[in-house]
């Protein structure tokens, strides 16, 4: 089955599960839906993984994020969700997960509600090169600079989603 052939969760706009349909179609249709988000921060808190994301991905193609994450499918927990989706796009398995918060996204047609999580690691990170073209970590702080200029090509529900964290943390954030 192709990606675009897979069964996604479809929500309603009040973050409530009513079905599932093909990938394509919830696209097509700019369906609201459900995805997991996981914010990769080193052991000690103090840097986060930044990746940027590959030419060919049909949202936010070659842009940076600092969440690893995607749709949920049909049937699945948000939880199970973001573990799968951390260990496909960054090679990161068996931590554990601290849930964050969830919050509605709205961008033209992309319409979903996030489910946001964190996970501490010191170890590799293995890029899915299907997904990811490069990364690094990066500070709080330059995340927060280069965040600060509208110009450079993050994914919008991705900067979105690190305000909304970085305002419960410290306060900060727009």
């Amino acid at each position: 089955m192709s990606a675009a052939e897979e069964q996604v969760a479809i929500y309603d706009a009040e973050g409530n599960p009513v079905g599932a349909l093909p990938r394509a179609r919830m696209r097509a249709e700019g369906r609201w839906h459900a995805a997991a988000s996981v914010l990769l921060r080193s052991g000690d808190g103090r840097r986060v993984y930044v990746h940027r994301r590959t030419e060919d991905k049909d949202v936010y193609p070659g842009m940076h994020d600092c969440w690893a994450g995607g749709v949920l499918l049909a049937g699945e927990e948000p939880a199970a969700c973001a573990r799968r989706e951390l260990a496909e796009e960054l090679g990161v398995r068996d931590v554990p997960l601290t849930p964050l918060f969830r919050l509605p996204f709205v961008d033209g047609t992309i319409r979903y509600h996030a489910f946001t999580y964190e996970a501490r690691w010191d170890g590799p990170v293995i890029h899915q090169p299907e997904e990811v073209a490069e990364g690094g970590w990066m500070s709080l702080d330059d995340l927060r600079t280069r965040l600060a200029d509208p110009t450079w090509p993050f994914t919008p529900d991705g900067r979105a989603l690190f305000h909304a964290w970085d305002r419960r943390q410290t306060g900060h954030g727009q």
